[in-house]
């Protein structure tokens, strides 16, 4: 039996392509023109939508300087905490019953953060989650770092994330962390990121000496283990002593910082490019920086949460370790989010697997944007591209999707139909052509826990380098993405 419903429509789009109806107003169409309109899709650059836009971005994103500052997990945590208790959230309490409009959160271990607003909706009804990560690549010292060779003193490094091993050379660095003293005491390392501080450097062969070198693959022109930081070169005063340049700098440091060469042993330090966020460009409409994967997303969605007036419950997250696998207990691989969601929902009676399967999950995090130095490496159809908005990628993974959360067409059409109703300008992208690699994000780690997640973020020229770039109306249309979907009452 034929479907009625389908005759009915073959008949309307007949006639709609003969011209029939009242598609023609204002300016005369041919039917060609007028089907290309209502039925194929058109990218439009946003300062061509709407010129304005960059003046509301630019303000947007000077708060975003100041938090792309803090360039660590832990200086990220010690930057939004107090910003979150000014704005009236305070410490989570197990166990509580919180009413609506409550907002609270929780710092584990001073390396990840989750942050809540209680909706005006019962949580039994679903949660609202925007996760993002604030860990990105670095060099991280190993546990023995200090040496001495040729009287120059350096820091060994095991490099922390994906990242091209010869563009960390000849960089100015700053060195961030946090060490344990033998008292048990905790002593704060932040050198090189102010105008009067000293600042550091892997150091690389003169182009005159490098002939073999330049005959390697990029992967093997600067090795892991010449990824070491030049930081001394003076002796300390004593003819005695053999290791003079060493023990200058060990006892600079101790004299500063109170750290012997044993306490590298209980330390989280490392080193990170010394750029301060910049605007780039004579129109001042992109914004160059080191880590904004994933600051820039950190950024939208505390920006949001701090805005929302939210229907559902919403979660804002920031992970760590996720350029290293999400593993370790700051990590999205951990069982921290699901044990403090099971403690949250439990005091509104409710079982946590039922909340979580009405639940929906925006992963936050960057992608590819398409850069033409490098075309051959994308695929144009389903790239990315700067100014055009926040990108929602259905899946990320590698070749045959490999290790990726695949976002379901249910998802990614509320998502969608939120996103329109708020006049979000938003476009769709992959990580590069299928064969060229690919990488990953938590969704995959979310959506294990029977959420339905789907990533959004922005585009990124130069990802995983010291210095990144984004357009500022991407950014600024991301955060107006993950309010929409944080004051949305659609339900899946």
């Amino acid at each position: 039996m034929l479907d009625t419903q389908v005759i009915s429509k073959t008949s309307s789009t007949r006639a709609f392509i003969a011209g029939e109806g009242n598609h023609m107003s204002g300016e005369e169409k041919s039917k060609g023109q007028q089907l290309e309109k209502d039925l194929l899709m058109k990218w439009e650059n946003l300062g061509v939508e709407d010129p304005t836009l960059l003046e509301k971005a630019s303000g947007f994103c000077e708060g975003y300087k100041s938090f792309l500052s803090n360039k660590t997990e832990r200086e990220v945590v010690d930057h939004t905490v107090p910003l979150l208790r000014s704005r009236g959230y305070g410490e989570y309490v197990r166990g509580k019953e919180y009413g609506p409009g409550s907002r609270f959160y929780v710092n584990n271990r001073g390396k990840s953060l989750i942050m809540v607003t209680v909706g005006r909706r019962p949580v039994s009804e679903g949660l609202r989650i925007a996760a993002s990560h604030i860990d990105s690549p670095r060099l991280d010292f190993k546990p023995n770092p200090l040496f001495e060779d040729t009287d120059l003193a350096f820091f060994k490094t095991h490099y922390y994330g994906g990242i091209k091993k010869y563009q960390w050379s000849t960089v100015p660095l700053s060195l961030h962390g946090v060490v344990i003293l033998k008292d048990g005491s905790t002593t704060g390392v932040r050198i090189g990121e102010d105008p009067g501080d000293p600042v550091f450097v892997v150091t690389d062969l003169l182009p005159h000496l490098a002939r073999e070198q330049m005959k390697k693959p990029a992967s093997e022109v600067i090795t892991g283990e010449q990824l070491n930081i030049l930081i001394g070169c003076w002796p300390f005063p004593d003819e005695k002593v053999s290791q003079k340049v060493k023990l200058n700098v060990a006892s600079l440091l101790f004299e500063k910082y109170g750290i012997r060469e044993k306490d590298f042993q209980s330390a989280e330090l490392c080193a990170v490019p010394a750029f301060a966020p910049r605007d780039l460009g004579f129109d001042r409409a992109m914004l160059g920086g080191y880590g904004q994967d994933d600051s820039v997303c950190a950024y939208a969605s505390l920006m949001a949460e701090l805005d929302a007036d939210p229907e559902y419950t919403t979660v804002t997250v920031f992970a760590d370790k996720e350029e290293v696998g999400s593993d370790g207990n700051t990590g999205m691989n951990s069982q921290t989010l699901k044990d403090f969601l099971t403690d949250l929902v439990s005091a509104y009676g409710c079982e946590i697997r039922h909340v979580l399967e009405r639940s929906v999950c925006l992963s936050a995090d960057v992608n590819a944007a398409y850069d033409p130095a490098y075309g051959e490496n994308f695929e144009r159809n389903n790239s990315s591209y700067l100014n055009r908005g926040a990108v929602v990628s259905k899946y990320t993974g590698a070749g045959g999707k490999y290790s990726t959360n695949d976002a379901s067409a249910e998802t990614m059409g509320l998502l969608r139909a939120i996103l329109d109703e708020a006049g979000v300008t938003w476009q769709v992208g992959e990580l590069g052509k299928v064969d060229n690699g690919g990488g990953g994000t938590i969704a995959m780690y979310m959506s294990a826990h029977n959420i339905d997640t789907v990533d959004i973020g922005v585009p990124v020229l130069s990802m995983h380098s010291p210095y990144e770039v984004v357009s500022k109306a991407d950014v600024y249309m991301l955060y107006r993405a993950i309010l929409a979907f944080f004051n949305s009452p659609r339900s899946k």
